[in-house]
């Protein structure tokens, strides 16, 4: 019990910059004592006693703003940050080192007893703030859910959920683009992962400025090799002085565009 106790304390304070001591995570942290409140709860539940488990949980609601089901499954290392108003099913299962903010649901579609009505959270998921995750199905290792974002569909390990209906973001595509960006001297920050209409036109900006870049390094390099096999001259002779034959971006180009 105490050991679990430290390895709660401890990834807490590796989690949040703003947990200044272990005293101050076990005395002040809400989404410490929610999940301490949980274990005793379930333990009742799996034992039967169910009115038990169920009473526990509501003193634990009471004083924490955090809702958690005594039948719900909890991993280790589980941070809820701030906390006040995360709801989590009978049915859910939440993995080891997952970190869910204040407003979470993890919440079921169906009535149907007995059945798996709540998601189910792989190892090292981060759910954002207000983010309701609807339905029996998997959140794969790794993955992340946006803050507001309402998934009702599986999350592949490693992938981002954003937006209402959730769109799933693969960590690939994003990691090509940001890639990208910090090439072009663009600031991917700047990218956000929301459906704002700004920031999507934004992105499609820097795709489309990164693939016609390297379609134009590579038609120069062409003519460079053909112009030199054919007039028997230095390549260098072959090719005007302005023509890119590197993959270049003028990063205040794309700013005036988007202006």
């Amino acid at each position: 019990m105490f050991s679990r106790l430290r390895e709660d304390i401890a990834c807490i304070r590796d989690r949040d910059p703003a947990a200044r001591s272990s005293w101050e995570v076990l005395t002040c942290y809400p989404g410490l004592h929610a999940v301490v409140l949980h274990r005793l709860a379930h333990g009742f539940w799996m034992r039967g006693w169910r009115w038990a488990g169920r009473f526990t949980s509501h003193i634990a609601r009471f004083l924490t703003g955090i809702e958690i089901h005594p039948g719900a499954t909890l991993g280790r290392r589980v941070f809820i940050d701030h906390g006040m108003g995360v709801v989590i099913g009978e049915t859910a299962e939440v993995g080891d080192d997952c970190t869910i903010y204040q407003g979470v649901t993890l919440g079921g579609t169906s009535l149907a007893r007995g059945a798996k009505r709540h998601p189910t959270l792989g190892q090292g998921v981060i759910v954002g703030a207000n983010a309701q995750v609807l339905g029996g199905f998997t959140v794969g290792d790794g993955a992340r859910v946006g803050s507001n974002a309402v998934v009702v569909k599986p999350v592949p390990p490693g992938a981002t959920a954003v937006g209402n209906p959730a769109r799933v973001i693969h960590a690939e595509a994003e990691a090509s683009r940001e890639e990208a960006a910090a090439r072009m001297g663009f600031s991917a920050y700047g990218v956000t992962q929301g459906d704002d209409p700004v920031s999507q036109a934004m992105k499609g900006l820097i795709d489309n400025a990164s693939g016609q870049e390297h379609q134009i390094a590579l038609l120069w390099q062409a003519i460079e090799k053909l112009s030199a096999r054919s007039r028997e001259l230095p390549a260098a002779d072959c090719v005007p002085q302005d023509a890119h034959t590197t993959e270049q971006f003028d990063a205040e180009r794309l700013n005036r565009l988007v202006k």
